[in-house]
């Protein structure tokens, strides 16, 4: 099991991207929270296995229709096993 934190820059607020983060994340498997920052990205921290982890790294390059991603952020962690589900938070 894996875990990532990923920033996200560009045009993603506005554009429902915590909204399809979270459905991508379930459909992956993926447990943990993706939320809006005051600087203008979005910030995300994912838990699952290995190929699901890189599917929503490479999701998060492109990002949903109408999100213009310039760049992204992407540290590996330890795994910590604390989330039960994929939240959008605040």
């Amino acid at each position: 099991m894996k875990r990532v934190h990923i920033f996200v820059s560009g045009i993603v607020q506005g554009v429902f991207f915590r909204h399809f983060t979270s459905m991508k994340a379930k459909q992956l498997g993926l447990t943990g929270w993706v939320r809006n920052l005051r600087d203008g990205r979005v910030e995300m921290v994912c838990e699952g296995n290995e190929d699901a982890i890189k599917e929503m790294i490479a999701w998060s390059k492109k990002g949903p229709q109408g999100a213009f991603v310039e760049k992204t952020d992407v540290r590996y962690e330890e795994y910590q096993g604390e989330f039960t589900d994929f939240q959008i938070t605040r």
